[in-house]
């Protein structure tokens, strides 16, 4: 006898919660309600109105916290006025995720209702034609069915579309959980029918961040298809240069490799952008002037660069094992093999410069750290300094506060008595800062002789 899945238990257990709350919620509007409308006060239509409009307002936004599938569920459970209710209250941007998880008949039910805004397909098929990639216009599922294509590219694809790509070429598409499992036996497969599956990390270099999004490749009767979450700059980059150079791929494996190919390049224009961000950076840093201010803006650019640099690493790294899985399954022909030993060559090369790379942010980073150790111990040596120069002065203050000197001044006027103790003191605070200084400069002196 197996045991119930823990996760699962809990999911439904938080459903349940959640299906509570909105119900309990629901009775308390109607409640209140009806008890105001009972009501004879002055502006009532007003009052009504208010209430009903706060109760809403905590309705949803209870639901804008929740996942789509658990607002799915609490849908289908409610009656149908409540559900009703409920699926207004849902955000329009969120229509298409919940509309997703229903349903066939309460999806069409919500859909006649209140017509949730849907993203736009983004769904691309190319044909091969005189050599060239041919881009498809697909609004439809029709449109997809009468195409031929050798590649057909996916973007967060919803269920619809999931469907149209299973019913059309007999193909279950992966799950975007499963893209970002690190097994290799989970990544890079072959399954007994022959179709070959790859989900490979791809390079997204921003201005305000950088990542690796996750792509999963699978070709499917010489038909190569791809999915991702996020539009990425390779794929619009291989689209272009396949639809305007003839004779630049055959076949879907051809797309492959030339995306992969693609990905390797947009990767070293990445690094080309450290260089040149980290020359900025090595020539402030190299001022024998550096502020912690600017020595913090230094500091996080040089993260900024050591992390671009690791997921460059990370990213080759993957295109080669997905390479060298390509390669062992002898899943490719002799011309492909080249291409393929001719981009495993660039990641080679690609490698020197990520690890002459992480030298130069480590000096960097020392060198940073280094000013502003500097500055802390010229900070602490002032300090010192300080402090030094008014401890005689602060023992003089005692013995001035004693009783004993003022009996031994019990003769002579106070002003002058006192005013000559301070410019006593004083004076001797000046030697200590003059002996000091001679005493440092002395030793700067004697450190600076030899190397002379």
């Amino acid at each position: 006898m197996t045991s119930p899945n823990p996760g699962a238990l809990d999911t439904s257990l938080e459903e349940t919660q959640q299906l509570r709350i909105v119900q309990e919620l629901l009775a308390r509007q109607r409640r209140v309600e009806n008890l105001v409308h009972r009501q004879d006060m002055p502006r009532h239509d007003l009052v009504e109105n208010l209430v009903h409009k706060q109760h809403l307002s905590e309705l949803k936004a209870r639901l804008d916290r929740m996942p789509p599938d658990c607002v799915a569920r609490i849908l289908e459970a409610l009656p149908q006025d409540d559900s009703v209710l409920e699926w207004e209250m849902v955000a329009p941007d969120r229509g298409n995720e919940i509309l997703d998880e229903l349903s066939e008949a309460l999806r069409e039910t919500f859909s006649a209702a209140q017509p949730s805004p849907r993203k736009p397909i983004m769904l691309n098929a190319f044909e091969l034609q005189n050599g060239r990639l041919r881009q498809i216009p697909v609004d439809s599922r029709e449109d997809l069915t009468a195409t031929k294509p050798i590649w057909v590219d996916l973007v967060a694809p919803s269920r619809e579309e999931r469907k149209w790509i299973e019913d059309i070429f007999g193909l279950r598409l992966p799950d975007a959980d499963d893209l970002t499992d690190l097994e290799e036996s989970a990544r890079f497969y072959i399954e007994e029918n022959g179709e070959v599956h790859l989900h490979s990390n791809f390079l997204l270099d921003k201005d305000d961040e950088s990542r690796n999004v996750a792509v999963a490749f699978i070709l499917h009767n010489n038909i190569l298809f791809s999915m991702r979450d996020e539009e990425l700059p390779v794929f619009r980059l291989q689209r272009l240069r396949a639809r305007i150079q003839p004779g630049m791929v055959s076949e879907g494996k051809d797309v492959l490799l030339d995306l992969y190919a693609a990905d390797v390049e947009y990767s070293a224009d990445a690094l080309e952008d450290i260089y040149s961000d980290l020359e900025v950076v090595g020539s402030r840093v190299l001022n024998p002037q550096v502020t912690d201010a600017e020595a913090a803006l230094i500091l996080s650019e040089i993260a900024r660069g050591e992390d671009l640099n690791g997921r460059i690493r990370r990213n080759v790294l993957d295109t080669r094992r997905a390479l060298s899985f390509l390669m062992r399954g002898r899943q490719l022909s002799p011309n492909q093999h080249d291409d393929t030993r001719q981009i495993l060559r660039d990641i080679e090369s690609l490698d020197g410069h990520t690890s002459f790379l992480f030298g130069k942010i480590n000096f960097l980073m020392d060198a940073t750290v280094g000013f502003i150790n500097i500055n802390q111990n010229q900070r602490v040596s002032k300090l010192t300094t300080i402090s030094v120069v008014f401890m005689p002065i602060n023992i003089l203050a005692g013995i001035g506060g004693m009783s004993e000197f003022s009996m031994m001044t019990k003769d002579i006027p106070w002003p002058v008595a006192y005013g000559a103790f301070v410019l006593g003191m004083a004076a001797v605070g000046w030697l200590t800062f003059v002996t000091l200084r001679f005493l440092e400069n002395r030793k700067l002196r004697k450190n600076l002789g030899p190397s002379r």
